[in-house]
């Protein structure tokens, strides 16, 4: 059955209506654009015990205290917000004088478009509140990129999406992929991209944030999403601003020998070229939604598995629905103009020159490729040997299609493309399909083809359909 789905002010008016929702509302950097919708639609005094907007930075300063970074616009800054503001209704409000009230703090910090549509926008919301009275709060925490040109439309977005965020976290906390869809509700994402969620705390306590990461790719809200090696998911611009960024893109189902090497080898080259700082040098793991859902559906447990492994290693992941390497490219070019690097094999390489791909490209391959090494951008690739007894591709003697031809020279002369030459040869036969039948047939000697403890946790954690029986733990056609 579809979700019916609510005008903002009959969610507004409903909440207002709630006698036990009651909270402060604290906003900066675009207006009071939330709390407005709840004076609009009636009743307010049974849900606000406060609102404020402390724009002058000194006033600010005042109340949250200064951050390090001299920044405003930041996750520290609205954490610190909701802090705060909960932390004032818990000191300031008797509980026997209020005792079926279910407190909430909603913040944002926000920077709109600028005078010169140079600058579009972007912004962190929150809300921590309690379920039920008097039990510790939970959060949610977001993060969006205002893509509308003009500043007024852009303000009754951030309203919109804050009274969604506020109803969503009391009616739908018990389904947080609803609370995550209901965040659109009369949006889109021509008018907001939410690149990053959390959702902390003991309510949500079983939620995990690298699931709610990839829904946000799934559902088209944005392009993209980073989570660390501790599972936290992290805002792209926080990690990769100003940074080289060095990239592999793989199925890590499960990780093996040769996916290490190729980092490995590839970060070796990466940092002795010019202008990589490497203590500026950002590495990610990516994994597209393509690849995540290459069985015709997107199994969420194949993809915790891969994860599970993948931050075991100590490594940042990028989940992307860019299939093709040019639209990553840009992506990043958000961010950093400094050197990026990506790390390929022989098959992705050939890839990038196949025409087919860029069929929705007026410009066609030129085009592709104008975006994609108009950048300052390196790619390191590794060798192709299926068999020992069968010839070792790299980039001197790789076929292309003869029209190709010339690009594909200018590229290696201009030494755009560069082969990883010290690698291992012993383990070139490698391939994660191989590698997953064994582990789910229990086939002897995988654990041999897979990076050192990986092995481990894949047994103890049953990943990827392992059983020590020989049986499959999981659906056979997936």
């Amino acid at each position: 059955m579809d979700r019916i789905i609510l005008p903002t002010k009959q969610k507004a008016l409903q909440i207002n209506l709630d006698s036990d929702i009651y909270g402060t509302f604290a906003e900066i950097g675009a207006g009071q654009e939330t709390v407005r919708h709840f004076f609009r639609a009636g009743g307010a005094s049974g849900t606000i015990a406060k609102a404020m907007s402390a724009y002058d930075k000194d006033f600010s300063d005042a109340i949250y205290g200064k951050g390090t970074d001299g920044r405003y616009v930041t996750e520290p800054r609205l954490r610190q917000m909701l802090k705060q503001e909960y932390g004032l209704m818990v000191e300031r409000l008797d509980r026997r004088k209020f005792p079926t009230k279910r407190f909430f703090a909603f913040s944002d910090t926000l920077a709109t478009i600028n005078f010169a549509k140079t600058f579009k926008g972007h912004g962190w919301l929150g809300i921590r509140y309690q379920v039920e009275p008097n039990t510790e709060p939970s959060e949610i925490v977001v993060h969006i990129r205002l893509h509308e040109n003009n500043a007024r439309q852009q303000q009754e977005s951030i309203g919109v999406l804050g009274v969604n965020l506020i109803y969503g976290a009391y009616f739908f906390f018990r389904d947080p992929k609803k609370l995550l869809l209901s965040l659109y509700d009369n949006l889109s994402r021509e008018q907001i991209e939410i690149d990053m969620i959390n959702f902390l705390g003991p309510m949500f306590d079983k939620v995990d944030n690298r699931l709610m990461s990839l829904q946000l790719v799934k559902n088209g809200m944005t392009d993209a999403v980073i989570f660390g090696p501790d599972g936290k998911n992290i805002q792209p611009s926080d990690l990769l601003y100003k940074k080289n960024i060095l990239t592999l893109r793989g199925s890590f189902r499960p990780v093996t020998k040769v996916n290490i090497d190729m980092i490995k080898n590839g970060y070796k080259l990466f940092v002795k070229t010019k202008r990589v700082q490497k203590e500026k040098l950002q590495v990610l793991f990516e994994i597209t939604l393509h690849n995540l859902s290459m069985d015709g559906s997107l199994d969420e447990q194949d993809f915790i598995d891969r994860a599970d492994i993948l931050c075991s290693l100590g490594q940042t992941v990028l989940i992307s629905n860019y299939q093709e390497y040019y639209k990553l490219v840009e992506y990043f070019s958000r961010f950093t103009k400094a050197r990026m690097g990506l790390i390929m094999g022989v098959n992705n390489l050939l890839e990038i020159f196949d025409e087919s791909y860029y069929r929705d490209l007026s410009g066609g391959i030129m085009e592709a490729f104008g975006k994609l090494f108009n950048r300052d951008l390196k790619v390191f690739l590794y060798p192709y040997q299926p068999k020992r007894d069968e010839p070792l591709l790299n980039s001197k003697n790789l076929k292309v299609h003869p029209r190709l031809k010339p690009l594909y020279q200018y590229l290696l002369y201009n030494r755009r493309i560069e082969d990883i030459e010290h690698f291992d040869p012993e383990i070139l036969e490698i391939f994660s399909p191989e590698v997953l039948r064994m582990i789910r047939e229990n086939e002897e000697g995988w654990e041999r083809l897979i990076p050192p403890y990986v092995d481990n946790i894949i047994k103890e954690k049953k990943l990827f359909g392992f059983n020590s029986e020989g049986k499959e733990t999981v659906d056979s056609n997936k």
